[in-house]
């Protein structure tokens, strides 16, 4: 007979071996509060970990994700208190939530500027789909890397020091320096935001040939120092945008802030 106890062993063992590692190592030499949230509007699968958390210089932090993740963001806060006086979503400097230190699981996506890293296991083809975007700006360089052998997106490079000041005027350190580096797009440079050529909206939302890259202001900036990043709304003609991997692969994945 085919036991209760015996059933339980063999879901805990299916459930183990449809999950995959994740793993979050805080590489920099300053506290890191990584923010996890799960669109569930595109699904209710999500991991059992907490939607925000603090990480002290050089800690690793792992956990396992399901394999139907889909929609999902992992980024970093910086300069946090979450005893502040200040709404949820201002208690960081950069990155911060609705929610404060864990981030609310509907609306607690992040303010930007934040370095994010997405994730869409098994998708489309079914590959699983991940990136490291600075479409809302950038805050702490960071990279993905697999166990599999397949890409590696990252914006290792700290962009900070080399953001004009148009883009990080409200994001500084106590000691002046700069914490945060807005894209054109969320800083608000365009003269008509309802037709955005650096947020690809209204006239210029048909795809790449209506918002080329190259009318994106400051493009470059963050193309060329973070090639393997996703830069803006259209960035998947440069080829280096939006990573797959063959989800037969079972790839666990570690994201390396300051790598």
């Amino acid at each position: 007979m085919f036991s209760i106890t015996t059933f339980a062993v063999a879901v805990a063992a299916a459930s183990a071996a449809s999950a995959r590692t994740f793993t979050v190592k805080n590489n920099c030499a300053y506290t890191v509060w990584p923010a996890l949230f799960t669109d569930m509007g595109v699904s209710t699968v999500k991991p059992d970990q907490p939607t925000g958390w603090e990480q002290a210089a050089g800690e690793s932090v792992t956990f396992d994700v399901p394999d139907e993740w889909k929609a999902g963001r992992i980024w970093g806060r910086s300069d946090c208190d979450f005893n502040s006086d200040k709404p949820d979503y201002l208690k960081c400097l950069t990155g911060g939530c609705n929610g404060g230190l864990l981030c609310d699981g509907t609306t607690g996506t992040g303010v930007p500027p934040a370095t994010v890293a997405e994730w869409t296991l098994e998708g489309d083809g079914f590959q699983d789909w991940f990136d490291v975007s600075v479409v809302d700006g950038f805050n702490i360089p960071a990279k993905i890397d697999n166990n599999v052998g397949c890409g590696v997106p990252s914006c290792p490079v700290d962009l900070n020091p080399l953001c004009p000041s148009e883009l990080s005027a409200n994001y500084h350190h106590a000691d002046g320096s700069a914490a945060g580096c807005l894209t054109a797009c969320k800083a608000g440079l365009a003269p008509d935001l309802q037709n955005d050529p650096y947020c690809c909206t209204g006239t210029y939302a048909t795809g790449p040939e209506a918002c080329p890259a190259s009318g994106v202001l400051y493009y470059d900036l963050f193309k060329d120092n973070c090639p393997n990043s996703y830069v803006y709304a259209y960035d998947e003609p440069s080829g280096t945008a939006l990573w797959t991997c063959d989800s037969n692969l079972k790839a666990d994945y570690t994201l390396t802030f300051c790598p």
